[in-house]
């Protein structure tokens, strides 16, 4: 890490390192506490009240849903498979709602699973935040870690634990987080902030500082991406009072992701929050906007779908198989005489029915046979095959 870059305004203090071998590296970067010494520019001031009208929207339309889960899942999913594509794994959407159906323990370090448990991991830690009765908090953030963790690479590094080693950033070690016996220095205040009554700052801005500070801080020896944006996540439905959360980062942050990296260590290196704040409101909008489209084009295609269902004599159980499509648009017959309470013969009629209604078509290639729905797919994933 150079030193050099680093001006007196940082937010944080330079600490001296065991010279690296192969790196040279001979500093650390320990962040401030938050809040910082920072003024929100009048300028931005428009931009957030943009940002927070489009959320505004987004839980209107959230709220006013009979089935939540019509955009829930989709948005889950795609957050899932868009942070772990910041950290390198990549995974489709068809790998992951396959996997969904069926998941497995990876064979070896080689198989493709491993990354698809990374993936699907990621949507349970969501689903279990955003219904846990724990405050934001570090017990939180390490069941998050643990989650993310558990039967995957990467399963040996201290699931649930905060490092007790030096990790840098970056394959040039371009930035250096604190060393390890600093960290609870740096986390009880962060933990402290949460919760802090009185701030100067917008709570959706809040919600980006923290951000900033728990990427900086980096307390995992791996998977602090993916727990620092999950985390974002739940504050935003936290701070900004949203029954669900509606929003995610990761694809705007994935789309961008030289940017996003150069705004966070812009603010260590010269304070550069204006830039940090503004990136991530116009992100805000961006991904309002993109969900607010994405389900009004659900609704339609459901209502499309209804209307397909009843023309071919649809019944109470052609209903429920619509309404599950829009949380998952894979299905396999196999799945349905238990869920559904019928048989086998009279499941894989009610799929044939609905091929035939143009809702259903089969997957090529795929033990057991599979089918999906083409229109909620292409809606939700397809930009992501």
């Amino acid at each position: 890490m150079d030193s050099n870059v680093f001006v007196s305004a940082s937010p944080g203090e330079l600490v001296r390192l065991p010279r690296d071998p192969v790196t040279g590296n001979e500093h650390a970067f320990v962040p401030a506490p938050l809040p910082p010494s920072w003024v929100f520019p009048g300028q931005l001031w428009p931009l957030l009240s943009e940002a927070k009208q489009q959320l505004g929207i987004l839980e209107g339309i959230g709220r006013t849903l009979p089935n939540p889960g019509i955009l829930l899942r989709p948005l889950a999913n795609r957050e899932a498979i868009r942070s772990s594509r910041l950290e390198g794994t990549f995974v489709t959407a068809t790998e992951l709602l396959v996997y969904e159906m069926q998941p497995r323990e990876s064979t070896s370090e080689e198989d493709p699973t491993n990354a698809q448990r990374e993936v699907f991991n990621y949507r349970l830690a969501m689903q279990e935040g955003s219904k846990s009765e724990l405050p934001l908090s570090l017990r939180l953030i390490r069941q998050f870690h643990e989650r993310l963790m558990t039967g995957v690479r990467g399963k040996d590094k201290t699931p649930g634990r905060f490092r007790t080693g030096q990790v840098a950033i970056g394959s040039s070690h371009r930035f250096v987080p604190p060393p390890p016996q600093r960290l609870m220095e740096c986390l009880d205040p962060l933990e402290k902030y949460f919760h802090a009554k009185g701030s100067t700052f917008d709570p959706l801005v809040n919600c980006f500082l923290i951000h900033y500070q728990f990427e900086t801080i980096h307390p995992f020896t791996d998977g602090n991406g993916r727990v620092g944006r999950l985390l974002l996540a739940l504050m935003i439905k936290e701070f900004c009072g949203l029954s669900k959360p509606w929003i995610y980062m990761s694809e705007y942050y994935d789309q961008r992701r030289e940017e996003y990296a150069d705004r966070l260590f812009n603010i260590s290196t010269r304070a550069d929050w204006d830039g940090w704040v503004e990136f991530c409101l116009k992100g805000i909008v961006l991904q309002a906007k993109d969900t607010i489209q994405r389900c009004d084009r659900l609704q339609r295609i459901k209502d499309d779908y209804m209307k397909k269902a009843r023309e071919v004599g649809g019944d109470i159980r052609l209903t429920q198989i619509v309404e599950d499509i829009f949380q998952s648009p894979f299905i396999r017959v196999a799945s349905l005489p238990a869920k559904l309470q019928i048989t086998y013969p009279t499941a894989k009629k009610d799929i044939e029915r609905l091929v035939e209604a143009g809702i259903l078509s089969e997957l090529e290639n795929l033990s057991p046979k599979t089918y999906y729905a083409p229109d909620v797919f292409n809606i939700a994933y397809a930009e992501m095959e």
